[in-house]
């Protein structure tokens, strides 16, 4: 045939009379790896010389010849030449480069095909590693190179270990990562440019290690950048205007000196070119003057406001703590001059009885209970306690009965003291009479 590959055409031969020739078809087929062997072998599913049953198998063997090409295709992009995984196989030479000392890594295989199972990995639907933490387990040794392999992870941390070494600079091949956090290890080197690379990384943590060097000016480029910290290195200036909205690189002798810690960290961008020199060429006298009248301003309001605040407690106490004289009635004058009556107020009145305890009950009548009572100066005194105290109209007819006690005065009567009127309460205050009442003499 024109246009027929020649051992095509002989293993196509092979196929009605042998059926292992089906199969060193398939795998043949296989080893060429490529899809015209999908498109145009199925043209020539039977000759002359085939029956319609051979014709019905031959496409049901072509039917899954082409299924297992798909599948093979699309797993094709995660495995090696020799058929190995790339995540198993880095993920590997990170555990080979590090020391564990808890063996929490012993399940990562080299053999194994699914590190979806693996401690300390976490993967997406579709069995890809997008995660990969590792906090606090005492790891030392360095971080392989091979962290770049692990092109689908967004989210590595490995702070809290005592990892020594570079950072590696493959790093900048994680197009997806968005959370890294190295903090405190024991790494050395420079902060790697590549790092730079990195356009949705939004927390980065590279704080309480050894780094040196300057800040990579590449790391402008991180636009989704929310946090940094970089405190606690060796780092020097300039340090370039992060887009990050919470930053941190206090600790960094060269970059921070002492007394300039408060620029250091913040909420807000750093300032384009900060370093040492420039914060050194300043003015000294105009931002110590302006700090000394902050704090002078500061001081001032908060005393002013104590000042303030005291003033209106002692005033509201005054008020409140007062004595106050109610005058019964305008018409009786010739009355009110033997004494004013004093208005107590209900409280008081509650303190001297002991909130009207049982224990000071010393009478009772068709009007009220009677309760002993102490008042501040240390009088003593027999409080009366009205009945229906809130009935309607009683307030109007209890200054009448207040008028009208006040205006009997005689040797052999006590004399009203004074009295408390609220909305639900009508109080009397007499003096106490230490040998009882007259009715208790009498049954005597």
């Amino acid at each position: 045939e024109v246009g027929t590959d020649p051992s095509e055409t002989q293993d196509r031969r092979r196929c009605p009379s042998n059926p292992s020739g089906t199969s060193e078809f398939i795998a043949h087929a296989i080893v060429r790896q490529t899809l015209k062997c999908v498109i145009y072998v199925p043209t020539r599913i039977c000759n002359h010389s085939c029956n319609p049953m051979e014709a019905a198998m031959r496409s049901e063997v072509y039917l899954c010849f082409i299924t297992l090409c798909w599948f093979w295709t699309s797993s094709s992009a995660l495995l090696s030449p020799k058929g190995v995984n790339f995540e198993v196989q880095a993920l590997v030479n990170i555990k080979e480069s590090l020391i564990d000392p808890r063996n929490v890594l012993e399940k990562w295989d080299r053999d194994s095909v699914d590190p979806c199972s693996w401690a300390m990995v976490t993967c997406s639907p579709e069995n890809l590693v997008t995660g990969l933490a590792t906090p606090s387990q005492n790891f030392s040794g360095t971080l392989s190179p091979s962290i770049g392999n692990l092109t689908n992870l967004q989210i590595l941390l490995l702070q809290n270990n005592n990892i020594t070494g570079p950072i590696p600079k493959e790093i900048g091949r994680l197009a997806n990562l968005h959370t890294f956090d190295i903090s405190n290890n024991v790494l050395t080197g420079e902060v790697p440019t590549s790092l730079g690379h990195l356009k949705t990384l939004q927390y980065l943590r590279l704080n309480n290690n050894s780094l040196s060097g300057p800040v990579p000016l590449s790391l402008v480029n991180m636009s989704q950048l929310a946090f940094l910290d970089f405190s606690y290195n060796n780092l020097s200036g300039p340090i370039p205007r992060f887009p990050a909205r919470t930053f941190n690189i206090v600790g960094n002798p060269l970059i921070c000196a002492t007394g300039k810690e408060q620029e250091c960290s913040g909420t807000t961008p750093l300032p384009l070119s900060f370093n040492l020199s420039s914060s050194q060429n300043q003015p000294p006298g105009r931002p110590k003057s302006h700090k000394l009248a902050l704090a002078f301003g500061s001081s001032l309001g908060c005393i002013c406001l104590l000042i303030l605040g005291f003033g209106i407690l002692f005033w509201w106490r005054r008020r409140y703590s007062k004595q106050i004289f109610f005058d019964v009635n305008d018409q009786h004058r010739e009355e009110v001059c033997l004494g004013n009556l004093k208005r107590f107020p209900f409280r008081e009145l509650q303190v001297a009885t002991d909130n009207f305890s049982s224990k000071n009950l010393v009478g009772k009548g068709g009007f009220g209970n009677v309760y002993k009572g102490y008042l501040r100066d240390g009088t003593d005194v027999a409080v009366k306690r009205l009945k229906d105290g809130n009935a309607a109209g009683g307030e109007i007819q209890f200054q009448t009965e207040v008028e009208m006690i006040s205006l009997a005065v005689h040797r052999n009567l006590l004399r009203l003291i004074g009295f408390c009127m609220t909305n639900s309460e009508r109080l009397l205050v007499y003096p106490y009479m230490s040998n009882g009442s007259v009715a208790s003499r009498l049954k005597g």
